[in-house]
């Protein structure tokens, strides 16, 4: 039977176990439920359960806590809860597998009640106990009990500990604490790829993006190796900077370092070149994914991540493609019907307004304008006010450049903008009251600037003054 169970022949060692007369004993139970945990085999492993409660089996402690194990493994948490509950003893593995169970399925409340218990058992905690319990506490409940946790750490040898000082840090981080998991990290004695990952990680989602790659240096210059969750956080660093550069450097390092193929990693990436305007490069790798998620789509279809998700990356793509403007009112009619689960938000029509004002098509622009269900935003009119301009539609433009000068009277584009459709339509003393009412109210027109590097600002304005 413990031949063929490490063999890999579960049916067969399942068969020779079922024999009767035969005496099962706790090397074979141990084979066997090892092999159900690593094939993942429910029935098997549920028989071989059911064997030990048939012949009255009273299995040790190491046993039943496989048990547990293994209906973790196969996501039978009440299984494994019910083998727990009927324990006569326990041990401090018995209690971390099942707090483990309940933390990789999101369940705070029974991690943190399942803790407790333990210390009120008078099982002491050991490393692994604290690096799960502090991996569940990052939820508004779950941060209050981790700093709970903290104190209880201070008074152990565990707080120096890798892995626990990393869940700590990481808890810290995911909170917002970027300062208090930057104190964990700096009192390690000892750093692994985890606990960098999630100190460079946390800068980055915090918007600290020099300081992330500040650190990422330090480290990458003290040797230290990394992984591919850790440039994923690099490059979401790169991509808040936009530095193009350093971001096809590190994509370079990344392609000689063999990593295999991650969905995360390729995601980053497209999302880099995408926010650093290098469109060809994120179209590359995305054609060359051989798997994709939603979120992938999303990288390629829109540089900015938003609510309108999916449905204004369709919108946009119709304005990418010629003469699609129908084919997006066609969309957007399809998710007002609520069939696909999308609710119609403000966004998705300030979408429509501004691909069909793009395509020329000012008057349904406005018609759509008025009969959409919410009230315009100003960047709604603004964008329609624009088509207006560009296709001197004079009766609208100056409805909506009234409307725009009730919501935003102190823009100065409005009135600007406003002033040219007059002047494009001749009207050139409804011209110049429009330029006269930004002096009476004071209004001032910042200079014109563009985004050209990290490291370089140009002022249009100023260098028009210089020449």
């Amino acid at each position: 039977m413990t031949t063929l169970s490490s063999n890999g022949a579960l049916s067969e060692a399942l068969f020779e176990m079922a024999k009767p007369g035969l005496e099962v004993k706790f090397k074979e139970y141990d084979t066997l439920l090892n092999e159900c945990i690593n094939q993942m085999a429910i029935r098997e492993g549920q028989r071989v359960h059911a064997h030990m409660i048939k012949t009255h089996y009273q299995a040790p402690v190491y046993l039943r806590t496989r048990l547990i194990v293994f209906y973790i493994k196969c996501v039978l948490l009440d299984d494994a809860r019910w083998v727990f509950d009927e324990m006569p003893q326990r041990n401090v593995v018995s209690w971390t597998a099942l707090i483990s169970g309940y933390s990789q399925e999101g369940h705070v409340s029974q991690v943190i009640h399942l803790f407790l218990q333990m210390l009120t058992s008078g099982t002491a905690p050991n490393e692994f106990t604290f690096a799960t319990v502090l991996a569940s506490c990052t939820s508004a409940i779950g941060f209050h009990f981790g700093r709970q946790i903290h104190c209880l750490l201070v008074k152990n040898p565990f707080e120096s500990h890798v892995y626990v000082g990393s869940s700590l840090l990481d808890m810290y981080a995911k909170a917002g604490k970027i300062h208090q998991a930057r104190y964990v990290f700096d009192n390690l004695p000892k750093r692994d790829v985890v606990s960098c990952t999630a100190i460079i990680s946390g800068y980055a989602q915090q918007g600290l993006f020099k300081e992330a790659l500040e650190l990422f240096h330090i480290l990458q210059a003290e040797g230290m190796s990394f992984n591919y969750v850790t440039y994923t956080g690099v490059l979401t660093a790169l991509s808040g900077l936009a530095a193009v550069e350093q971001g096809r450097q590190l994509h370079a390092h990344i392609i000689r370092l063999e990593f295999p193929f991650s969905v995360l990693l390729h995601n980053s990436l497209i999302d880099m070149y995408s926010k650093c305007g290098k469109f060809t490069y994120s179209r590359t790798i995305f054609n060359q994914m051989s798997e994709r998620t939603v979120s992938s789509w999303n990288a390629m279809l829109v540089e900015k991540k938003t609510k309108l998700s999916l449905m204004a990356s369709l919108f946009w793509l119709c304005y990418l493609v010629a003469a699609m403007e129908d084919k997006d009112v066609e969309i957007f009619n399809i998710i007002s019907t609520g069939k696909d689960g999308v609710e119609v938000i403000i966004e998705h029509c300030g979408c429509v307004v501004d691909l069909l004002s793009r395509a020329g098509q000012v008057e349904r622009a406005f018609q759509f304008n008025r009969e959409m269900p919410f009230q315009p935003t100003a960047a709604i009119l603004c964008s329609l006010l624009g088509a207006c301009w560009a296709h001197l539609y004079v009766d609208i433009g100056e409805l909506v450049g009234k409307l725009l000068l009730e919501i935003e009277p102190e823009n100065p584009g409005t009135y600007v903008i406003l002033s040219n459709i007059y002047a494009s339509a001749g009207r050139w003393e409804d011209a110049r009251r429009v330029r006269e009412l930004i002096n009476e109210r004071a209004i001032v027109k910042e200079s014109g600037i563009s985004w050209i590097g990290p490291a370089y600002i140009h002022d249009a304005e100023k260098d028009t003054a210089k020449t």
